[in-house]
């Protein structure tokens, strides 16, 4: 028999995963707009917040900076042995949060899929994901692993901790610098490059993302102020060189 899975957040990320979902889960989804139409093409249920969290399997799809609000509404509602798993791109923040407003009782899974709706809009296969196991039984833990890796994709076990420090460059950086090339007005041009067709395929990534996303990424990422100054520091060395 299917798992029941609740989905919080009918997003651009919470849709691509319930599209994949739907297929091997029944599935419960709850937002604050009415998405019902939508939701039953999938051949989900549209219900209320309650519902979505007495599911055995709960998971949030809300911007970070309400993540923690969320989990505070959720708390009394999580059935005993209940797993909750958070998709944030930080993890060390959103892992605190789960295990101070969630009851001891309730599971907790960290991951970060390391795709969007853009990069995965075709096929999940090969995407990597960013696994954090918390308060979690070893049996549950390695069935989802191994879902994961039956689906196709890549599967990387990090602690909160390391998760951020790489997260800051690999992604806080890239977005970054996409975010930068936005407001310098780049554009495609007709005498270029293979080096600056990969600028504007940085840009590319970034643009369709929200601005709270980039937001909440560098506010929450305890190591992304010093990731952004360093990078700074460095072109600030780079223009005073070619300028001498």
């Amino acid at each position: 028999m299917p798992v029941k899975i609740g989905l919080i957040g009918f997003g651009r990320l919470g849709r691509l995963i319930a599209k994949n979902l739907a297929q091997d889960a029944d599935l419960y989804i709850y937002d604050t707009f009415d998405y019902s139409d939508e939701i039953k093409e999938l051949g989900a249920q549209s219900v209320d917040l309650k519902t979505v969290c007495n599911c055995p399997i709960v998971i949030p799809f809300v911007p970070m900076s309400e993540l923690e609000e969320l989990l505070k509404q959720m708390a009394p509602y999580l059935k005993k042995d209940s797993l909750v798993i958070d998709v944030c791109s930080v993890k060390t923040m959103p892992v605190q949060w789960m295990k101070e407003h969630l009851p001891e009782e309730v599971s907790i899974l960290g991951t970060h899929p390391m795709f969007g709706p853009d990069s995965a809009k075709d096929t999940l296969f090969g995407c990597k994901i960013v696994l954090c196991p918390i308060r979690i039984k070893e049996d549950i833990y390695q069935g989802i692993k191994s879902y994961l890796e039956t689906h196709g994709l890549k599967v990387i076990e990090a602690a909160p901790e390391e998760h951020d420090k790489q997260i800051a460059h690999s992604l806080l950086l890239t977005h970054f610098i996409g975010r930068s090339l936005m407001d310098f007005e780049a554009k495609s041009l007709p005498i270029d490059t293979k080096g600056y067709r990969r600028l504007m395929k940085i840009l590319e990534t970034v643009e369709n993302d929200s601005w709270q996303l980039f937001e909440d990424m560098n506010r929450y990422n305890p190591y992304a102020k010093e990731t952004r100054d360093n990078f700074l520091a460095s072109m600030s060395s780079i223009s005073q060189k070619v300028n001498q």
